[in-house]
């Protein structure tokens, strides 16, 4: 039997990068004790009133068939939120809602770039976005996010992959898995870089609401002059430990928008109701918990930095935002996924190799920060004495 071809252009890129999730996973409900960092999910419920929200509007009916734009009320909910952040009018059909930030992008994607076109998209990168792009035709052209230079891309990185198939430029900030926020004079840099070869500038702004202290959130919305090329999407799925909702959007052009609605409506045909009036909810006015896990992930980012970092040959970059840090193991001459299947097996830490999220962390682990302290302090004990073994047996 014959297959569409964008079975074989997704082949490996979907749950084959989560294996190891995936068998620490399945030691865990054996019933042995693992301490897992591998996956970003909120340490805190969805808050109540979000849940009683959506109860109530079910109760009242709000059960019912939506539209490929968004609920009225959620759409004017984004609309005003945009517009005072970013100090200029955003009109409702700049916005466009959909099940999650996934669904966004996958939207976004396939509505800019098509087969002959390039994607340029930071090394490393989220583990979804290879797919995310495979999936529309176009070929992803990795730029090297240097770890020196804080893992922030660099316009002379960017501008020696441009060629003229380029069509879109997709930034994530604040990134995963990396946690580097991009500043004002980064973002205005490559936004001349975008303008001047005529890209699209695509950014991924989940997780906008939790910076850590001392760092500033930028945005390519933030300027006019970019506007006409650039779309953001974001979702309520980390600001607001919302994830099970599946509830995003984005903000773009009103031609974009109008361009993406007749794909909306032929992949979805709206979102539930009841979930947009909880999202409406939830993003007329600061997120109530977001704040709490910016200082916690960043005070556990500091335990595991002081702990590991120069203990047994690792280095730890430290994050500027988001839920996961980064440890580099090329140290002990083992790649990212031999030191975290052995560490799985050896002393029941599961972490995400490096691999999973590009060639550009080839040797290095991420470890999501959202577990408790206690078991964030224990974790880096088994670490730490894994590396010391592997070093130990190589002398």
């Amino acid at each position: 039997m014959k297959y569409a071809s964008v079975t074989d252009r997704l082949a490996g890129l979907a749950g084959a990068k989560w294996a190891l999730h995936a068998r620490a996973r399945a030691m865990k409900a054996a019933g042995e004790d693992i301490i897992e960092f591998t996956i970003g999910e909120p340490d805190v419920p969805t808050p109540t009133a979000f849940i009683e929200i959506a109860q109530r509007s079910m109760a009242s009916g709000r059960t019912g068939y939506s539209n490929g734009r968004g609920e009225p009320g959620l759409v004017a909910a984004l609309a005003a939120r945009y517009s005072a952040r970013r100090g200029r009018p955003i009109g409702p059909d700049q916005i466009m809602c959909l099940p999650g930030t996934q669904t966004v992008l996958y939207a976004i994607l396939r509505t800019l770039a098509e087969t002959g076109d390039e994607v340029l998209i930071g090394d490393p990168m989220y583990a979804t976005y290879e797919g995310l792009i495979a999936q529309t035709g176009a070929t992803a052209v990795p730029v090297t996010l240097h770890p020196e230079k804080g893992f922030r891309m660099q316009v002379a990185d960017v501008e020696a992959r441009i060629t003229p198939r380029s069509r879109v430029l997709f930034l994530n900030t604040p990134h995963n898995p990396t946690g580097a926020v991009l500043r004002p004079e980064d973002i205005r840099a490559l936004g001349e870089l975008a303008r001047k070869h005529d890209l699209w500038i695509l950014s991924d702004e989940v997780y906008e609401d939790m910076i850590f202290p001392g760092v500033s959130f930028a945005s390519p919305l933030d300027f006019p002059e970019l506007a006409e090329r650039t779309v953001i999407a974001c979702s309520i799925s980390k600001s607001h430990a919302a994830p099970g909702f599946r509830s995003g959007w984005c903000v773009g052009p009103a031609e974009f928008c109008a361009r993406l609605l007749p794909l909306s409506e032929t992949m979805l045909f709206g979102s539930q109701p009841f979930i947009a009036d909880l999202t409406e909810f939830a993003v007329s006015e600061p997120s109530p918990v977001a704040a709490g896990m910016a200082e916690r992930f960043s005070r556990r980012a500091d335990i595991i930095a002081q702990a590991l970092d120069g203990v047994g040959g690792l280095r730890v970059h430290r994050p500027e935002a988001g839920m996961f840090i980064l440890i580099d193991v090329r140290a002990t001459g083992l790649s990212g996924e031999t030191f975290a299947g052995t560490l799985l097996d050896q002393q029941k830490v599961a972490v995400m190799p490096g691999e999973s999220f590009g060639a550009g962390l080839s040797g290095w682990l991420r470890l999501s920060l959202t577990q408790p302290d206690d078991r964030i302090i224990e974790a880096t004990k088994r670490i730490a004495a894994h590396a010391a073994a592997i070093l130990g047996n190589a002398a």
